[in-house]
């Protein structure tokens, strides 16, 4: 499937090469709070509207999805369908009652966009809802589907992940570091739009990438960690593989989804050992040291990160990794940015409630010609 379109906003900011550009800089947006109590977070800058949660959700959703619509040079009314993943949205925190396919709806509207399906994989919806909107273009439901992820910090959220442990003391996101010690959170949104190549090559439009492969499975552990043995991940990443004709010794660069949790990190260590073995050139690398852990909305900002990665043959640093954990195996880029040869990467996702989805990337634009903000 191809992806002709792109937009996020992080907070980094919300222009492709402009954030790309500070990633690679080792720059983070996770922030001390304003002394109200809180951990640190990769808050957005902009607050959006006043009012409810959902109302501020909706904007960004709408806003960032219309930045992906103009990179792609597509109206929003040849598109056919939404596809967005979120992470139960402010479901919790509204006083309404409002469900996330409301949210979904609401956004559709707003952008003209006919259809609209809702994915809600913890932190794997982002990815999932690029993986459901591909399978729509190959079984022939849709020509385009704009799909992307999105989440907002919100009370329940946090107060959730306050009492589960999972917040790091330290203050920062150390992914595949022996010390690491959790993660914390980020807001964002990302959208990509994804096109038969038909209907792409009908309309002219400039393609970025290819979705080649993506695939999913699902743990069964537990409500919250993950199987550490890696064993649902592998079969994710082997499902992509393969629905990509793709051998693992011909992935270049791998975004992790490198929470920086113990559980988590171990798991995709282990995974990353049994798929691709220590003889892979593969080099690892992960945004949320940065970006923070955008729960609904990382499967989509990571796959924008991956695309952004393989155009540009280069990876950014892990800022506050130092010592690398001896289970993980594959290269990984820490003090600095490392730049790299191929055109496949995979994004891979663990999200709560056991769910794993891999998605097979490879650009397509030669690296000289990458510019062109959303």
């Amino acid at each position: 499937m191809c992806i002709t379109g792109m937009g996020w906003t992080t907070a980094l900011g919300d222009g492709l090469d402009e954030v790309w550009q500070r990633l690679t800089d080792g720059r983070v947006g996770i922030r001390e709070s304003a002394g109200d109590g809180r951990p640190p977070a990769a808050l957005l800058t902009d607050d959006g509207p006043a009012g409810p949660p959902s109302e501020r959700q909706i904007a960004l959703a709408v806003t960032t999805a219309a930045a992906a619509l103009r990179d792609a040079g597509c109206p929003a009314g040849d598109v056919d369908t939404l596809v967005l993943g979120s992470s139960l949205g402010p479901h919790l925190d509204d006083a309404a009652e409002i469900s996330p396919h409301d949210l979904t709806s609401a956004v559709a509207a707003q952008l003209g966009v006919p259809g609209a399906v809702s994915v809600s994989t913890a932190c794997s919806s982002g990815a999932d809802a690029l993986a459901a909107g591909a399978a729509l273009l190959t079984g022939g439901e849709a020509d385009r589907c704009l799909c992307g992820g999105i989440d907002l910090l919100t009370e329940s959220k946090l107060l959730g992940h306050r009492a589960l442990g999972t917040l790091a003391a330290s203050g920062t996101v150390r992914p595949f570091d022996t010390d690491r010690d959790g993660t914390l959170f980020g807001e964002g949104a990302g959208f990509l739009l994804l096109e038969t190549r038909a209907a792409a090559t009908a309309r002219g439009a400039r393609i970025l990438g290819e979705l080649r492969g993506w695939g999913a499975s699902n743990d069964g552990t537990g409500p919250t960690a993950p199987d550490e043995t890696g064993a649902g991940a592998v079969l994710a990443v082997r499902r992509a593989l393969a629905r990509g004709g793709a051998d693992a010794q011909d992935i270049a660069v791998i975004n992790a989804h490198g929470t920086g949790t113990r559980a988590n990190d171990t798991a995709e260590a282990a995974c990353y050992g049994t798929v691709f073995g220590p003889r892979s050139q593969a080099l690892v690398f992960a945004t949320k040291p940065a970006l923070g852990h955008t729960l609904g909305a990382t499967g989509a900002l990571e796959a924008i990160a991956l695309l952004l990665a393989l155009r540009h043959g280069t990876v950014p640093p892990l800022p506050h990794t130092r010592t690398v954990m001896p289970e993980l195996a594959l290269a990984l880029a820490t003090d600095r940015p490392r730049e790299f040869t191929g055109s496949l990467g995979i994004s891979l996702t663990l999200g709560f409630g056991g769910f794993n989805t891999c998605l097979l990337l490879t650009a397509d634009e030669p690296r000289s010609a990458v510019g062109g903000a959303a």
